[in-house]
């Protein structure tokens, strides 16, 4: 028997999470059995956690935890043996499928990504979905081109955020840290961050469609209106990579930044990455984020903390990168 973070909804649909004991016999089908020793909280284990499940969970009872760490215990997959050392994030696991907030889980190989080396499990979901995705965006910029202005990083703060100011700052770029919490200032300074953009100051919609041409790239996690007023600041042939929609799912914005600007708005899915491009994000990952920097980012937690964090996450109020120690 082993501790899991079962939610269950009730006959008038209010969802409830409690820790409770369970066997592996519960656990769904998969080849690999692993014994999980971190995860951490994303803005999707907030909705997942919430009543209805945000929409994203199909069946309960339901373990959540979209990304986890840890050690492989039995594997049919000859790619994997006991030992090993794993890590998951993505594939609607946590969603449709159960995830990582228990002590142990039983996933698909095709799921799983070899722990890199140079990062350990801990590190690893200081990284999780949220870190993984900003190295999936610096990569995507790279790709077209960084400009000669700051790159922008919008919910700087944030999880998506913080790691992608950090290895922004780490491989030579100026970086502009957009946050609507004055207070994280020195925090984001401290990660690298050269300029700090309060939240107000692009959170509103302008007749324009062009600005004055400010920044060299964006990696944006927030969207709406913030994500328009951005699109008609880039410099010519600049990109935005798109990772979020906390400020909205509409893009009030028209076309012209793309036509007499040649902008590119860059969609990043985390999700569905293909397995190589996982190997070449997390070695990336291994290599240009600075653990220094990481290790200041992160909030240790337990499993009893979740239910108060999934919904903290929800509004705005987690900083940094929340590290889950499902044995503590």
């Amino acid at each position: 028997m082993f501790n899991a973070l079962i939610v269950n909804k009730d006959d008038e649909g209010k969802t409830s999470a409690e820790i409770t004991q369970i066997s592996e016999d519960q656990l769904p089908e998969g080849e690999v059995l692993v014994a999980v020793e971190y995860t951490t909280v994303n803005y999707k284990d907030g909705l997942c956690m919430s009543p209805g499940g945000g929409g994203l969970v199909r069946n309960y009872p339901h373990v959540p935890g979209i990304d986890f760490s840890g050690t492989v215990e039995a594997s049919s997959d000859d790619r994997y043996k006991a030992g090993d050392k794993v890590v998951l994030t993505g594939w609607r696991v946590g969603e449709a499928y159960w995830g990582g907030y228990a002590q142990k889980a039983r996933v698909k190989a095709d799921w799983l990504v070899p722990l890199p080396k140079g990062i350990d499990a801990r590190q690893a979901m200081a990284v999780g979905t949220a870190g993984f995705t900003s190295m999936l965006s610096v990569m995507a910029l790279e790709d077209h081109g960084i400009k000669s202005g700051p790159v922008l990083v919008t919910g700087a703060a944030g999880g998506v955020g913080s790691v992608a100011v950090a290895i922004l700052a780490n491989l030579g770029y100026k970086v502009a840290g957009v946050t609507g919490r004055p207070e994280t200032a020195d925090y984001l300074t401290s990660l690298g961050a050269t300029q700090i953009v309060a939240r107000e100051e692009l959170n509103e919609t302008v007749k324009r469609p062009l600005e004055g041409e400010t920044w060299g790239g964006c990696i944006d996690a927030v969207g709406g209106a913030m994500l328009a007023r951005v699109l008609g600041q880039m410099e010519y042939g600049a990109s935005v990579a798109s990772v979020g929609l906390a400020g909205g799912a509409a893009l009030p914005t028209t076309v012209i930044p793309f036509l007499l600007r040649g902008v590119n708005l860059l969609g990043i899915d985390s999700v569905m990455q293909p397995y190589e491009n996982r190997l070449r994000a997390w070695e990336r990952i291994a290599k240009d984020l600075p653990m220094d920097k990481l290790e200041d980012m992160v909030v240790p937690a337990t499993l009893s903390d979740l239910p108060k964090l999934t919904a903290d996450i929800l509004n705005g109020q987690v900083k940094g990168r929340v590290v889950v120690d499902v044995n503590a």
